[in-house]
């Protein structure tokens, strides 16, 4: 599949399809925000609640790696997805309110993308593609 005739964009299009990279970068993204939300006041609003420096620094760096690791390992993407659902909603308690909710949103978001994200089949070669009519009855429901 990686030939040479293929561009690079056609090359990116088939790595990006074999992996759940939107779900990885979504908790990668979530995890980066709420590391700044913890270095950064809104007006008169700072919130730290837990152990003040270590879970404010700890869970957006386990957020960042699992966002990594999704894309870099999608054959272990519902552990990953499991294992960030679970620090993004821990992250409520221990960073600042999840990173002021947007931090835990998009680590959540991402994590149910990544858990629902299924690899494309390969077409075997025991199925035979299904004719245009084959295809407009199961659209239509009316057979011929």
């Amino acid at each position: 599949m990686t030939s040479p005739d293929l561009t690079a964009r056609a090359r990116f299009r088939a790595w990006r399809r074999r992996r759940p990279l939107v779900g990885g970068l979504l908790v990668a993204l979530g995890g980066i925000e709420m590391f700044f939300s913890g270095q950064l006041d809104i007006g008169q609003l700072h919130i730290q609640l837990g152990i003040e420096g270590l879970q404010a620094t700890v869970i957006p760096l386990v957020l960042v790696l699992l966002g990594i690791l999704l894309i870099s390992m999608p054959a272990h993407r519902i552990f990953y997805g499991v294992i960030a659902l679970a620090v993004a909603v821990y992250s409520l308690v221990g960073v600042n309110l999840g990173g002021f909710l947007l931090g835990m949103l998009l680590s959540t978001v991402g994590g149910i993308i990544a858990v629902s994200w299924a690899p494309p089949r390969a077409p075997s070669q025991d199925d035979p593609a299904p004719t245009v009519e084959e295809a407009e009855s199961a659209i239509t429901g009316a057979e011929r």
